[in-house]
C-alpha cells in the first residue's frame, strides 16, 4: 500500500492511498493527522490508511501532481556502500583512494546531510547541475523512512545529484558537491515495509534520456548493498535525533562512465522494483 502526497488543482495538498492504478484520499483530520508523516509514524499505518480512505472515491493516478512524500525530516545519504561506488570515488580522487577503500570496509559508514524539506524537488520537476562543476551525474538510491524512533517505516525513490570533479578536488568539498539547490529529488511514495519481496532481489535501474535518445542506462541490485538498512538506520541515530523522523539516501551501485556529465534538457528516471518510478528532468 504505497502513500503519497498529491496537489489539487486548488492548490490544496492531499495524502492518498495507491492502489491498482487510482488514488483514494486519505482523511487525515478523521484520524487527527497533520502529515503523511505523522501518518507513517504511526503505530500501523497501513490499517489506520486504509481505514481513514475507505469511504474515499477511487482517482486515476493519471494526471495527478505528486509531490515529494518529505514534511518536516532531514534527508541523509550514505556513502561507499556498493562497490562500485567505492571504484568511482577512488578514481575521481586518486589521492584521497585509501579513506574510500578503509570506509567501504569499516564498521562505522559514511554519512552526511543531503538536504532540507526545501531543497528537495518533487517528481517532475527539475534536479540541477552546480554552474561551478563540469562533471555532474545522478545517483539513484533506494531510500530508507525512518520514524522518530529510529524505526524503517517505509521506502522510497531516491537521486543524490552529485558533482564528482568538485568532491575529487578534495574530499573535503563533499558538501559543495552534494549539497545545493536542486541536488536532490525523492518520491513519488512511500511503500510500506513489509510490502516488498526480499531486498536482495530488488533491482534499480537508471535511465537518461537525451534528445529523446537513451544517453546511459544501467543497473545494479540490492543485493550488491554492502550494508544492511537497518545497520545505516542505527548509525545514523546514534548520539543523534530526529523529532520529525528523517529519509535516508542508501548509496548508489549505478555511475555512468568518467566521460559522461549531466546537461540541460536530460532527462533522468529511476525505477527501483516494486517502490516506483522518479522521473526529473535537468535545469
Amino acid at each position: 500500500m504505497p502513500l503519497a502526497k498529491i496537489r489539487r488543482p486548488d492548490g490544496r495538498v492531499a495524502v492518498v492511498r495507491l492502489h491498482d492504478g487510482h488514488a483514494h484520499e486519505v482523511d487525515l483530520a478523521a484520524g487527527r493527522f497533520a502529515t503523511l508523516a505523522d501518518l507513517l509514524h504511526a503505530p500501523d499505518p497501513a490499517g489506520t490508511a486504509a481505514a481513514l480512505s475507505a469511504k474515499a472515491v477511487a482517482e486515476p493516478v493519471a494526471g495527478l501532481m505528486f509531490l515529494h512524500p518529505v514534511d518536516r525530516q532531514e534527508v541523509w545519504a550514505a556513502g561507499v556502500t556498493y562497490k562500485r561506488s567505492k571504484v568511482a570515488r577512488e578514481e575521481e580522487s586518486a589521492g584521497a583512494a585509501q579513506f574510500y577503500d578503509k570506509v567501504y570496509t569499516a564498521a562505522r559508514p559514511e554519512l552526511f546531510l543531503k538536504a532540507t524539506p526545501s531543497r528537495v524537488a518533487s517528481p517532475g520537476e527539475p534536479i540541477r547541475v552546480r554552474a561551478d562543476s563540469k562533471w555532474s551525474v545522478p545517483e539513484p538510491e533506494f531510500t530508507l523512512v525512518i520514524s522518530p524512533a529510529g524505526k524503517i517505516v517505509g521506502y522510497t525513490v531516491g537521486n543524490d545529484v552529485s558533482s564528482r570533479d568538485i568532491e575529487g578536488e578534495n574530499p573535503l568539498y563533499l558538501p559543495q558537491a552534494k549539497i545545493y539547490r536542486g541536488s536532490c529529488a525523492i518520491g513519488p511514495a512511500v511503500t510500506l515495509v513489509g510490502e516488498l519481496p526480499p531486498l536482495d532481489g530488488i533491482t534499480i535501474r537508471l535511465v537518461i534520456r537525451r534528445a529523446g535518445r537513451v544517453g546511459f542506462e544501467g543497473t545494479t541490485t540490492l543485493a550488491q548493498l554492502t550494508r544492511t538498512p537497518e545497520s545505516l538506520a542505527e548509525w545514523l541515530f546514534k548520539e543523534n535525533e530526529f523529532p520529525d523522523g528523517a529519509l535516508l539516501l542508501t548509496g548508489t551501485g549505478i555511475v555512468p562512465p568518467d566521460d559522461f556529465t549531466l546537461s540541460r534538457g536530460d532527462v533522468v528516471e529511476i525505477t527501483i522494483d516494486g517502490v516506483g518510478t522518479l522521473t526529473n528532468p535537468v535545469a
